[in-house]
């Protein structure tokens, strides 16, 4: 059997926006987030692209690269060089269309809250692989890109859907409540959503039909063992 022909390709749309609101501080994706999905999914056998809304190099925050928040998957990152030199190319998100891809996983970091959550080409994009039933999974923060979304009803995708994301209270372990544009758990339940939270930092994450969320760094495994279930 030629694998290359019937491998599962998962498209992973990472953040552009790099300036942590007007703190004079960074941000951008977070690695674990990326990372612990990517790897799973390549060693599911999976094909992965990468994208972002500018294309290039997507900023990193450098948060994520401190001693605190490595894990085997962050180092191994670190030490792949195939996949830097996918990273400093990725593709632009507006080249993309949904119909060559069975999934899409969306990491986190700060930065979607900024350039995913309104972004029309992400919003077109996730509502594509929803009408033509294929799974949409997200983490942390990045649950944000799934917040305008809506179903041929007009209706928010979120609406009586159980969903998860950053909580108020790790927002505010992490002193960022007054400097994020909004906080993400009051938004998924002002559009109905029937959010779900863990304790802070600790695994959660929940599929509601096909749209997977998971709720923070330590939760970005279990979102995308979740999202290779749904493909299997």
């Amino acid at each position: 059997m030629n694998t290359q022909q019937t491998a599962k390709h998962v498209l992973m749309v990472l953040t552009s926006h790099a300036e942590l609101g007007n703190s004079g501080e960074k941000t951008g994706f977070w690695v674990e987030e990326f990372a612990a999905p990517y790897y799973a999914f390549i060693d599911a056998g999976l094909k992965v692209t990468v994208v972002s809304p500018e294309g290039g190099q997507p900023p990193i925050d450098p948060k994520s690269q401190l001693a605190d928040f490595q894990t085997p998957s962050t180092k191994r990152y670190d030490e792949d060089n195939g996949v830097q030199a996918l990273m400093a190319n990725t593709t632009k998100l507006a080249d993309v269309d949904a119909a060559d891809y069975d999934a899409v996983f969306y990491p986190g970091g700060h930065g979607p809250l900024w350039d995913l959550t309104d972004n029309v080409v992400s919003i077109s994009l996730i509502e594509s692989f929803l009408a033509a039933n294929k799974p949409v999974a997200a983490v942390c923060h990045a649950t944000a890109a799934f917040l305008n979304i809506k179903d041929a009803a007009g209706e928010y995708v979120v609406k009586d859907k159980a969903v998860t994301g950053f909580t108020n209270s790790e927002e505010d372990a992490v002193q960022l409540t007054d400097i994020v544009p909004f906080l993400l758990e009051d938004e998924l339940i002002k559009r109905g959503g029937k959010y779900q939270k863990a304790d802070d930092w600790n695994v959660f994450a929940v599929q509601d039909g096909l749209v997977i969320t998971g709720q923070n760094p330590q939760s970005s495994d279990l979102a995308a063992k979740k999202l290779l279930a749904a493909l299997a």
